[in-house]
């Protein structure tokens, strides 16, 4: 049976086991998934796995559950149904359910890759291989992944949908005796993922983050690259722009302010990549400006935060709808060509053969041209590659805490002069992208991935304002 077959025989054993006033909708997902770890320069693991998930959500009696199997026998999907109607009758009434998704026009899926989806493990390796032998000698770890979902959705409604999606993924480090540089990437195809040249930017920026200098705590002028930037792109979508969060009151977002500097817009655009084109409600997805030049626009709802809104599905809803629902491809739209990191005379160095510059001042720092743009604006300031550990202090106004890693560099007068040790932060992330506070924006975003398949942020460097630094190494 297809995907579409096995959801729509759910929804057929719902109506009949659960009576006339049930309903009902189901989710059919087959994933291959596929995973190749190198540690100690050397792949230690190669894994892969293929199965087919269920997932069932009934509203019968005034009450809801959701179920999930992967038995997808006929005896398999009637035990399915049979625990979740059990579930249902168990659970307290919800008056708030906010119906099925009527019949729908669901946008084309974007084109798979076959080679992606299909890829075999040397493929993989292949990419390792060229990571590691870039690295030059140096002690390298992580992963290159792809994946490929094919999935269905129908429901008692009369409404389905289905849709594919095949992703790739990479994320190395390499390290010296004290210090680690990392390069990631997320791509639609294999075929576009270098390993080469990966490696060989994780490999420069360990280097070139060797012998560094501590320094003092304080607010700070910085360059974050893609990597950091993506952290501040998660956070603001799992806290912020949450139509659940919102309603409770725990999120900054104030739809028609202007919380942003001019230079920020956010979208969230799902179709860009080779993504599902609806949610698990079957809900189809589009493109959501969730702040344009500035100004917020919109948080991202599911079908049950959207009627407590009094307002329509944004295609968000997640398989896991506890937290709320979450924009999962989020991009910071790049500046203008003329703009942010484009200005002349701004590149600070010499064009390197793999596409990056060379910041003068540590020998081997390399980073892209467009972070080299905005490095070469800073008269004081630190150049951040990544942030990791980050929690959230404060959800209303987004205040977190967290620590650099992988590289941290002063730049003075437009130039890197030495490495930094890493440094702790609290710090606000819209206040920092507030107005009058984005003092530069790359011109060429980068996707990063996620730890979960699916999942992507699409980030160019920044120059921020300020950056509240509240402790070094020593505390």
């Amino acid at each position: 049976m297809t995907e579409l077959d096995i959801a729509g025989q759910v929804v057929e054993l719902a109506r009949r086991l659960g009576g006339p006033d049930a309903q009902a909708e189901a989710v059919v997902t087959r994933a291959d998934l596929a995973l190749t770890r190198f540690a100690n320069s050397f792949v230690h693991q190669n894994v892969a796995e293929s199965g087919v998930r269920v997932r069932l959500r009934l509203h019968v009696g005034g009450r809801t559950a959701t179920g999930g199997g992967s038995v997808v026998t006929p005896d398999g999907l009637r035990a399915l149904v049979e625990r979740t109607l059990a579930a249902a009758r168990l659970c307290p009434p919800d008056p708030a359910w906010p119906g099925l998704t009527a019949p729908t026009p669901t946008p084309a899926a974007p084109a798979v890759d076959e080679a992606t989806a299909y890829a075999e493990p040397d493929e993989r390796a292949e990419r390792v291989r060229a990571f590691v032998a870039a690295a030059g000698g140096l002690e390298t770890a992580g992963y290159c992944r792809t994946a490929h979902r094919s999935s269905a959705f129908a429901n008692s409604a009369g409404h389905s949908a289905r849709g594919h999606a095949a992703e790739a993924a990479m994320d190395g480090i390499a390290r010296t005796g004290g210090s680690d540089g990392v390069a990631r990437l997320h791509a639609d195809r294999l075929a576009d993922i270098d390993g080469a040249l990966l490696g060989a930017r994780a490999a420069a920026r360990a280097r070139a983050a060797a012998d560094p200098v501590e320094l003092p705590p304080g607010h700070y002028e910085v360059v974050l690259e893609p990597a950091a930037v993506a952290d501040l792109l998660q956070n603001l979508s799992w806290h912020g722009f949450n139509g659940r969060q919102h309603a409770k009151r725990q999120s900054f977002a104030e739809p028609g302010t202007a919380q942003f500097d001019p230079a920020v817009t956010l979208v969230d655009d799902p179709l860009a990549g080779s993504g599902l084109p609806f949610d698990v409600e079957g809900t189809p997805r589009r493109a959501v400006t969730l702040v344009e030049a500035g100004t917020t626009r919109a948080v991202a709802h599911d079908r049950r935060s959207a009627a407590e809104a009094g307002t329509v599905s944004t295609g968000h809803a997640v398989a896991d709808g506890g937290w709320g629902p979450m924009p999962r491809n989020l991009r910071l739209a790049a500046a203008p060509a003329g703009t942010g990191g484009d200005e002349p005379g701004a590149v600070a160095g010499a064009a390197a053969g793999d596409g990056t510059v060379a910041t003068g001042g540590v020998p081997g720092a390399v980073v892209d041209a467009d972070t080299a743009a905005l490095v070469g604006q800073l008269r004081r300031g630190l150049l951040v590659s990544d942030f990791w550990y980050t929690r959230v202090l404060d959800p209303k106004s987004l205040v977190l805490t967290g620590l650099t890693r992988n590289g941290v560099w002063l730049v003075e007068d437009g130039v890197v002069t030495s490495a930094v040790r890493d440094l702790r932060f609290t710090e606000s992330y819209p206040h920092a992208l507030g107005p009058g506070r984005v003092l530069g924006l790359g011109r060429r975003a980068v996707r990063q991935p996620d730890r979960a398949d699916g999942v992507w942020w699409e980030a160019a460097p920044l120059r921020l304002a300020s950056w509240h630094f509240t402790g070094g190494a020593s505390g």
